[in-house]
């Protein structure tokens, strides 16, 4: 059986129409099967969309979705599910609310001023898992182990990415994911995949600079990571790469799609109790068919 469902398409990390990552929020999708939810994605041909849902723990439930799968935490659809909320009239001008996602419930903080509202979520305490060599990840991408800084290492604050540190724009620029070698990595590791970054921003305001390169049949690359961010923030700050624990995050110039993320690693170095992810969202609309 079919229904209508309202849909917001939301630009996450922007303020900026067409910049950021883009993002279907599907609102009042609680009947809707995951073989639905995951053949949306495939169709509108982006990495992930929210699907809005009843929660009996938070103030909001909201599900997220690849084109394969369902996955626990999501950076830029949590963004895009709080600026679709808001464009709803669903916050009642709250400056927070609770979030429930696969993961957990995300505390959400709205700030508003200067024409534009900033939404941060605190992500969830980090969980270090394995180390990889250098080699074995460059390796990935055509990229030598001397590109690579120190060794990659699985983190996750909801969602696990492999945190491989880049010498410099060049070498994450020359990055070219062998989908292959990826699949074939993949049922022995402990992440989704790699977060490949530098500590230097695109732009004179950004502090560091980042890619995710996807196999099929996701989209080639991703403009904005949110949930990798947050992973990559708790890695830069544990292992002393990082002078402060606030600071501006930055992906996507590579594909023309800038964006952006204020960052604040919780707690000292060597016991991180969150990390504060926040963007703004750019908003579009529409219906749905489900």
């Amino acid at each position: 059986m079919t229904a209508d469902h309202r849909f917001l398409w939301v630009d996450a990390f922007t303020a900026t129409p067409m910049g950021g990552n883009p993002c279907a929020v599907v609102f009042d999708a609680d009947d809707v099967p995951a073989e639905e939810r995951i053949a949306l994605v495939r169709e509108t041909r982006l990495s992930e969309c929210a699907f809005l849902q009843r929660s009996q723990k938070a103030d909001f439930g909201a599900r997220y979705y690849l084109a394969t799968r369902e996955i626990p935490l999501a950076g830029h659809p949590t963004i895009a599910t709080c600026r679709a909320l808001e464009a709803a009239g669903l916050l009642d001008g709250r400056d927070r609310f609770t979030l429930e996602v696969g993961a957990g419930i995300l505390p959400i903080e709205i700030g508003r001023g200067d024409g534009e509202t900033v939404f941060t979520m605190t992500q969830f305490a980090p969980e270090f898992g394995r180390e990889y060599p250098p080699a074995e990840i460059a390796a990935l991408y055509g990229l030598a182990a001397e590109d690579i800084v120190g060794v990659p290492q699985t983190v996750s604050t909801g969602s696990a990415y492999c945190i491989a540190v880049l010498r410099d724009h060049d070498a994450l620029a020359r990055a070219r994911l062998d989908a292959g070698a990826l699949e074939a990595m993949l049922p022995g590791a402990d992440f989704s995949e790699p977060f490949l970054c530098v500590t230097q921003g695109f732009t004179p305001e950004g502090d560091t600079e980042a890619r995710l390169l996807l196999p099929p049949p996701m989209p080639p690359e991703e403009s904005f990571t949110g949930s990798a961010t947050g992973c990559m923030a708790a890695y830069l700050w544990a292992r002393g790469l990082i002078d402060a624990p606030r600071f501006v995050a930055e992906q996507g110039h590579l594909m023309d799609r800038p964006g952006r993320a204020e960052i604040e690693v919780l707690g000292p170095r060597e016991a991180i109790t969150g990390v504060r992810v926040g963007g703004s969202g750019v908003l579009m609309k529409g219906v749905v068919t489900l």
